[in-house]
């Protein structure tokens, strides 16, 4: 038996897989992480919490959920929906929900729970130092590649010498510690949301360099995330963007800053706390009367500044400042520690084999995460990166994802005569199956397929001894929408080889994928025309190359059946005559 496969989509997120997307460095081409590194593998998986400890046991997890305040009323996907990119700008498109079953929070007594945010984050592509660093400020400094939020140390409480105690969101100098006074309210994957629901990380993001292998373990019993006891064997994955433009590691990294043959290990902070030792002065002892030196030179203050004296109620590790950077105490970066003030060095890495400045994941031994965490409270570069409503440029478009991204099928599976097909899919979407001899006619398989999460199946004993297979999605649940924006496509999208029934009013917007020859044109390039049987779409783009949205009224007297499709572009310069595709029998009018 001979199998084929085809594909109603190009391969812009299989199974499993990081979005891997941009130039071809066998032409010659520079690959840009910031356009390509985005964790896309749970993109068509709808994000999921756990509300309290009896849940996670027994592995029964929410898609749709509310205490009151923070409410999710339709699922949602997870993370990264949409990724694109100018000369300047990266842009990513998120839930903002992690991959991995988020909660629970204080088995269901913390009072927040996470929601989509529909959030639009850019990253420079270009970046600059400058000599006077900014302040890490509350709210987001940047964006993990899950498309979760980048929080920065500080949990948005300081010390008010006026009120002799800690008030929250006030400027001054003995700023507390996001991990150690917020650390109970964590997730196994280290993270929470405030009062709006901004699923966030401060600390190491465990669960997800667990899901990119980043020398983590993971407890399924438990629900628990731990650190690998064993020796690492390999850098640490990119794991975020902050916003000047640089990324984050992992904490491991290679032993000689500029050697990738020099061996990995844990990169060493350069903070240790005030409490007498490597040359710190000792808080218990001297009282919070001066800041260290970092924090004098960041906020352009005297290091004269009171705050409350070590105690039961203010332990000393409460505050930020509460930490001296050794590189003011005598120690030499790269020989007593890795990672400077900001924490981070400069160095290669394997997206990075020419060098740049990173940031990295500050653990102990232990796996415990340490002070500054994954950036030191000022940036490094400039911060010109942050949340936009909408892209104002004209953009590539580098991926989309979850409902906005048509199947693609793996390769069939004969066994004993049973043909097996899998493809990736969007929860909560159903497919159809159809296969052909000639790849003109077709025939409709089945029907009414569920996806289960991210994935769907199909098996048949074909009799034929030459088919082809094509998938299409026909009907999709409704969803929280990520948002819209360049390169997307509404909900109630159609694909080629799915159906409609006609009627006045009626819209539909077929995603249509191109296949080559003829070659494929760019994104952007002009279309003379899309048809649908005797009909003529109303609007077409084509943001990404050799994919095709075309929207069409479906009138109540048109002509039903299988419609072929034509797709045609204008002729290139010098020619008379563009490209054209024609997909037969690709669409279904019902009655």
């Amino acid at each position: 038996m001979k199998l084929k496969q085809l594909t109603s989509k190009a391969n812009l997120g299989l199974l499993g897989a990081i979005l891997a997307l941009g130039a071809d460095p066998a032409r010659g081409e520079a690959v840009d992480p910031r356009t390509n590194s985005w964790f896309t593998a749970n993109a068509g998986r709808y994000a999921r919490i756990y509300t309290n400890d009896t849940m996670q046991a027994a592995g029964t997890a929410l898609t749709t959920w509310s205490n009151g305040s923070q409410t999710q009323a339709n699922p949602a996907y997870c993370g990264v929906q949409a990724a694109y990119s100018s000369a300047n700008w990266a842009y990513v498109r998120s839930t903002g929900l992690a991959g991995y079953t988020m909660g629970p929070w204080q088995n269901g007594s913390f009072p927040n729970l996470p929601v989509n945010q529909k959030s639009l984050y850019r990253v420079p592509r270009s970046t600059s130092v400058p000599a006077a660093k900014s302040i890490t400020e509350g709210g987001a400094i940047g964006v993990f590649v899950d498309g979760v939020a980048m929080f920065n140390s500080w949990d948005a409480f300081t010390w008010s010498p006026n009120a002799q105690a800690d008030e929250g969101n006030i400027t001054g100098y003995w700023n507390r510690d996001a991990y150690v006074n917020e650390g109970p309210t964590f997730d196994p994957g280290f993270a929470h949301q405030q009062n709006t629901g901004v699923y966030h990380y401060h600390a190491s993001p465990i669960a997800l360099r667990y899901l990119l292998g980043d020398h983590v373990l993971f407890n399924a019993a438990t629900g628990v995330y731990s650190e690998d006891t064993s020796p690492p064997t390999a850098h640490s994955p990119l794991l975020g963007w902050v916003a000047d433009g640089f990324p984050v590691y992992g904490p491991y990294g290679y032993a000689t800053a500029t050697n990738a043959a020099s061996g990995v290990r844990r990169m060493i902070s350069g903070y240790v706390l005030r409490n007498g030792q490597h040359g710190t002065s000792n808080l218990a002892v001297t009282g919070r009367a001066t800041l260290p030196a970092w924090a004098v030179r960041l906020y352009g203050v005297g290091a004269s500044q009171a705050g409350p004296g070590v105690s039961t109620s203010y332990p000393l590790g409460r505050y930020m400042e509460d930490n001296d950077y050794l590189g003011d105490l005598g120690g030499t970066q790269g020989v007593d520690f890795d990672l400077d003030e900001y924490n981070g060095r400069f160095c290669v890495t394997p997206e990075f084999p020419g060098g740049t400045y990173a940031y990295f994941v500050a653990i102990a031994t232990n796996g415990i995460p340490l002070f500054p965490y994954n950036i030191g409270r000022g940036y490094y570069g400039s911060p010109t990166g942050g949340s936009v409503q909408t892209i104002t440029e004209t953009v590539a478009t580098n991926f989309t994802g979850g409902p906005l991204a048509a199947p693609w099928l793996a390769n069939p599976v004969v066994t004993n005569g049973t043909v097996t097909l899998t493809w990736s899919a969007a929860e909560g979407g159903a497919y159809q199956v159809l296969s052909s001899t000639n790849l003109a006619s077709w025939i409709t398989n089945a029907t009414g397929i569920a996806a289960t999460e991210n994935s769907a199946a199909y098996s048949s004993s074909p009799t034929a001894a030459d088919l082809s297979y094509r998938v299409a999605l026909t009907s999709l649940a409704t969803y929280d929408p990520v948002g819209t924006g360049s390169g997307g496509t509404p909900a109630g999208l159609a694909v080629p080889g799915g159906s409609v029934s006609r009627g006045s009013g009626t819209n539909v917007t077929l995603v249509i994928t191109l296949t080559a020859p003829p070659m494929l044109p760019p994104a952007g390039a002009p279309i003379t025309s899309v048809t649908l049987g005797g009909l003529a779409a109303t609007s077409m783009s084509d943001a990404t190359s050799g994919v095709v949205a075309a929207t069409f009224t479906i009138p109540a007297n048109a002509a039903t059946g299988p419609q072929t499709v034509v797709v045609t572009f204008g002729p290139p310069p010098g020619m008379s005559q563009g490209p054209s595709w024609t997909f037969t029998g690709g669409f279904t009018i019902n009655p």
